[in-house]
């Protein structure tokens, strides 16, 4: 019995690092297009369901997407549409903040969609979505946020309190960053390497993604570092 149940937990062991062995092959292509434009506002990185880059006004290169997200980016690309942020779940739920306060999604929390019409609709400029696969999410403007829970809730307005206003957040479904005027808040297993990438630069950060060991931030015009 014991040898059955060891030989059972190095399956599930290689088939976790094969899949971070996949992840990271299947971001060469984003790498490589990062190098090749010399910036890149913006990213969406997931350990196991594809991965997107943004530059410029609504450029764009991304692999292994989730049904339908492919499509949303090419037509507001080709509408001339700003692409600001882009969200993937680990179960292949998307969503897209563009223009003048639009959003796509597909497959998010019912919850976060209807702040998001509550938002829309009273004219507050969304600035920030995040959302995970059990639930959290946090939805940003220019005067407001809120979140899924109130513990999520008060841990943000904690940071506010410390760091000033919230620019932007992401949620995983084992890790929290939240970025605020002059520092950062974190919960859970955001990788320590970020933070001391963030301790240690000069750049006015604005956007921060993360998936599990992997992560990028950038000043949301092209400046950037990363680790995926």
């Amino acid at each position: 019995m014991k040898k059955r149940f060891l030989i059972s937990l190095f399956a599930i062991v290689g088939l976790l690092l094969a899949a971070n062995v996949n992840a990271q092959n299947s971001r060469e292509y984003i790498r490589n297009a990062i190098r090749n434009w010399g910036e890149c506002k913006n990213v969406a990185i997931t350990k196991y369901n594809g991965d997107v880059a943004l530059y410029g006004r609504n450029g764009w290169a991304g692999t292994g997407m989730p049904d339908g997200l492919s499509n949303a980016l090419t037509e507001l690309h080709d509408d001339g549409e700003l692409i600001d942020d882009v969200q993937i779940s680990e179960s292949g739920k998307w969503l897209v903040l563009y223009g003048d306060n639009g959003v796509r999604w597909r497959g998010i929390p019912y919850s976060l969609e209807k702040k998001i019409r509550e938002f829309h609709d009273r004219g507050d400029v969304i600035t920030s979505i995040t959302f995970e696969d059990n639930g959290k999410w946090i939805l940003i403007s220019k005067e407001y946020y809120v979140a899924s829970h109130s513990w999520i809730q008060d841990w943000l307005s904690e940071g506010a309190d410390s760091y000033g206003a919230l620019w932007a957040a992401c949620v995983t479904s084992d890790a929290m960053v939240a970025v605020y005027e002059s520092g950062y808040k974190f919960w859970g297993e955001v990788p320590s390497a970020l933070k001391q990438a963030l301790r240690e630069t000069s750049m006015d950060v604005y956007r921060v993604k993360i998936a599990g060991s992997a992560w990028f931030y950038s000043d949301g015009e092209g400046d950037y570092n990363y680790s995926m």
